[in-house]
């Protein structure tokens, strides 16, 4: 089924926004992730309902169908591995990647993608630490926690972000933190719940909660 880029960049939101499809997505939730006028969501999402792409009632939302997971799937897994690609071959810099990657996404070319994902190796996941489906829309298993979670002198590694925006992937860089960087929680304060790091070992500072719950970290 061809799915237009208009489609496609609803199904992404609605996977997004429904956590892997087990919750399902208001008409003002999607109207946020793509920043257009609610308004205009209830026609294009009873358009995808009558493709059978998603499930839709008023009320609560949308979730995808079978083949809406697949659309979607398919699309975040070429939007990773063209953001990889960038990083990789054409020296990129992480803030840099996504508008492009979001243009990228859409080419239709099944033999472009697998030539990519060779050439690249494969990769898990992106330079965000966002895991890159397979070519059977599956995603590999991982289970990060939020920094803001995470307990106190315990050593963690930063593996994902939950904020791609620029202003914030920058303010990382300034602390020269990145994906497999190491963080340490060293204090805790209570009143505006912001914590005190050690970044790989070395640089201490302070971050707000915002910053620590848009931290994703495993041990």
């Amino acid at each position: 089924m061809h799915t237009s880029v208009t489609e496609e960049n609803y199904l992404k939101a609605i996977f997004a926004l429904s956590n892997g499809n087990l919750q399902a997505a208001n008409n003002q939730q999607i109207a946020d992730k793509l920043s257009i006028n609610p308004a205009s969501v209830s026609d294009m999402l009873r358009k995808l309902s009558e493709r059978g792409l998603i499930a839709y009632h008023r009320k609560t939302g949308a979730l995808l169908s079978e083949e809406g997971m697949q659309v979607a799937a398919k699309t975040i897994r070429k939007h990773r591995l063209w953001e990889t690609f960038l990083v990789q071959q054409l020296n990129f810099t992480w803030d840099e990647v996504h508008e492009v990657a979001e243009q990228l996404e859409h080419i239709d070319s099944e033999k472009l993608i697998q030539e990519m994902d060779k050439l690249l190796g494969y990769p898990k996941f992106d330079p965000h630490g966002d895991p890159i489906p397979d070519g059977n829309g599956q995603l590999p298993k991982y289970h990060p926690i939020a920094l803001s979670n995470a307990g106190i002198q315990k050593i963690y590694i930063l593996c994902g972000i939950t904020n791609h925006s620029s202003a914030f992937l920058q303010f990382l860089d300034t602390f020269s933190l990145g994906i497999g960087s190491t963080v340490q929680i060293t204090g805790f304060q209570p009143f505006d719940r912001s914590m005190s790091v050690l970044l790989n070992q070395t640089t201490s500072t302070v971050f707000s909660f915002t910053v620590c719950s848009n931290l994703l970290v495993m041990q």
